[in-house]
């Protein structure tokens, strides 16, 4: 079993969210990889993984400049993805229309690629906590245990 992690950022608390991830998720025990936007030219997520976006979102609903071409690659070229399981970590400000947009988005566009969504979109919201490293923490063993018992 392995997990891959990507993150869309604007002002790094997805970054630092995903790095957090990926640094208790080996503490764990699992396989992760945690991939920059500057890996993902070409890359899609392999079968039998585990691939958890983490992602903030910018302007209205839009998804970060640093992994957007991945998403909009993934969008045109559609590949089916039946054998890749997927959670979502959503950052986003509850004072705007577009609440954790990209997160939204890419959580919609993986189950349409036919990718096995393995828990709730997880949404943080920046008016109700400071540290998304935590609440993304206290979640882990939910994922944790999907992630298991698939």
């Amino acid at each position: 079993m392995k997990v891959n992690i990507v993150f869309g950022t604007v002002y790094g608390s997805a970054q630092a969210v995903a790095e957090q991830l990926t640094a208790q998720i080996q503490q764990a025990g699992v396989e992760v990889e945690l991939r920059e936007h500057s890996q993902l030219s070409g890359w899609l997520p392999p079968a039998e993984q585990v691939l958890l976006v983490v992602s903030s979102t910018t302007g209205q609903g839009d998804v970060p400049d640093d992994i957007a071409p991945w998403f909009q690659a993934l969008k045109q070229q559609a590949p089916y993805l039946p054998a890749v399981y997927y959670a979502v970590v959503a950052l986003g400000d509850s004072s705007y229309e577009h609440f954790c947009g990209a997160g939204r988005q890419f959580d919609e566009l993986l189950a349409e690629l036919g990718a096995k969504s393995l828990l709730t979109r997880l949404q943080l919201d920046a008016t109700e906590t400071m540290s998304p490293e935590q609440d993304a923490s206290a979640w882990l063993p939910k994922f944790l245990a999907a992630i298991s018992s698939r």
